[in-house]
């Protein structure tokens, strides 16, 4: 079959997972970015066949056309933030055995897959929301997907020189949230890439929250702490829809003492080892509905960051599968 410009059709769908990727990594949500990626088809099949015939490379269109409707969505996103309840996270992934629709470990659809990479890390996208609009998406063709900047230019329709500036200033963001805290080891400082696997390390980041989920489980105080480094982080996103602390909580001990209030007041609470964006992490779930999804980023054997995602709205992807632990 081809698309009516004597071009095949699999020239153009073929270039849909580069699509999803890009703008999953763009907007931190895969409901998002399929929207966004579905409009630029749309344009694209609107056009006149003599239109869609004088586009040389259609990868390059539509990515074009997929890169400024995540601008515009960024933009708008900013001022619905403002609104949001408590801190707002990225919607979390999970493996993509466990997607719905999956068979035989695969997506319904291989070409909605999301490639799990250390450039789709709850930490990385985390630092990508602190950007700007215009900051993020050049850090991520560039730094990322490793678009040059004149590619990057006519895409916005800016200069090199300015993409340049908005690269620099998107990575100096990124190394200032990636400077340790008193008593954290400091991390890597460099972007990853999409074609990345996650850190070699994820042996070790599992046996933590392994350790994590049992000290939780038995409401281990104790263990909690030794497993939380002093200056770890908890994030909670409920969207004002559950119960969810809407400012982070910061110290070890806090930390700790804040995980077993909760599993106290919630009886019934079961607690999954789980592949989120890539790495280890922990679902809780409660008669098999999937409750809280967390992401956590280990350095050196202990627990600096927890990313508890709650908001229901974020969590339609998630299954109850049982326990891999």
């Amino acid at each position: 079959m081809d698309t009516g410009d004597g071009r095949p059709t699999d020239t153009v769908l073929g270039e849909r997972r580069h699509l999803i990727n890009l703008a999953y990594r763009l907007l931190g949500s895969p409901a998002e970015a399929e929207d966004a990626v579905q409009e630029a088809y749309a344009r694209w099949y609107a056009m006149a066949p003599e239109r869609r015939q004088a586009v040389e490379v259609p990868g390059a269109w539509l990515t074009t056309v997929v890169s400024r409707i995540c601008l515009d969505v960024l933009g708008s996103a900013r001022v619905r933030r403002e609104r949001y309840v408590g801190e707002w996270l990225p919607e979390p992934l999970p493996d993509r055995a466990e997607w719905p629709g999956a068979a035989g470990g695969a997506s319904a659809d291989p070409a909605d897959r999301i490639t799990l990479d250390e450039s789709v890390g709850m930490a990385f996208l985390v630092v990508l929301e602190s950007m700007t609009p215009a900051e993020r998406v050049v850090f991520v063709l560039h730094d990322v997907f490793r678009y040059p900047f004149p590619e990057i230019a006519v895409i916005l329709d800016r200069t090199a020189a300015a993409c340049r500036q908005l690269a620099s200033s998107a990575r100096r963001r990124v190394r200032a949230a990636r400077a340790p805290s008193p008593g954290q080891a400091p991390s890597a400082g460099q972007a990853p890439t999409a074609a990345q696997a996650p850190a070699s390390g994820q042996d070790r980041q599992a046996e933590v929250v392994r350790k994590f989920r049992k000290a939780w489980e038995s409401q281990d105080i104790e263990a909690l702490v030794g497993l939380l480094d002093p200056a770890a982080t908890l994030v909670a996103d409920g969207g004002g829809l559950v119960s969810a602390v809407v400012r982070p909580v910061e110290g070890g001990p806090r930390i700790a003492q804040y995980l077993v209030l909760m599993a106290g007041m919630v009886p019934g609470l079961t607690l999954l080892e789980r592949t989120v964006n890539g790495l280890p992490g922990l679902v809780a779930q409660r008669d098999g509905v999937t409750a809280t999804v967390a992401a956590l980023d280990v350095v050196d054997g202990r627990i600096t960051r927890i990313w508890a995602v709650r908001n229901p709205a974020k969590l339609t992807r998630w299954t109850a599968a049982g326990d891999v632990a």
